[in-house]
């Protein structure tokens, strides 16, 4: 088992505005890495679609909370989660599929669970309707 180096947990409103702060968490939490920019630009990324799909789809019109949990291991593997108690997600293969979305009318382009799986070697979804999803 691979010995833990640091960890952070937070916990943060869905407003749109804390897209921006959970980017900013973890930049500041990957400093010690030395990640060269592309691999920092990957992982902003990642988090910025993990969250902004918590603010608009887990929670519709509503606040709620997010938490981002970020852990570093001693052969620096990373491992983040973000997590909702929002609406959760009846069919995860289905809302993974490229540019399918459950708000056709807005301007979304369904891409973000794809745009999450290109910046990570690995993505696991997790979700129960009316619970949530990590």
């Amino acid at each position: 088992m691979k010995k833990l180096t640091n960890e952070i947990k937070c916990t943060f409103l869905s407003k749109s505005e804390n897209e921006a702060l959970a980017r900013s968490i973890i930049s500041g939490f990957l400093l010690p890495l030395d990640p060269d920019v592309e691999e920092l630009a990957d992982i902003r990324c990642a988090v910025s679609e993990a969250v902004t799909n918590c603010i608009v789809h887990a929670y519709r019109d509503k606040i709620g909370t997010i938490t981002l949990i970020a852990r570093c291991y001693e052969d620096k593997t990373l491992r983040i989660i973000v997590a909702d108690k929002g609406c959760g997600i009846e069919d995860v293969a289905k809302a993974r599929a490229p540019l399918f979305t459950t708000c056709p009318d807005e301007d979304r382009c369904g891409m973000g669970f794809s745009i999450m799986e290109s910046f990570s070697d690995r993505l696991s979804v997790y979700s129960k309707p009316r619970k949530g999803t990590r």
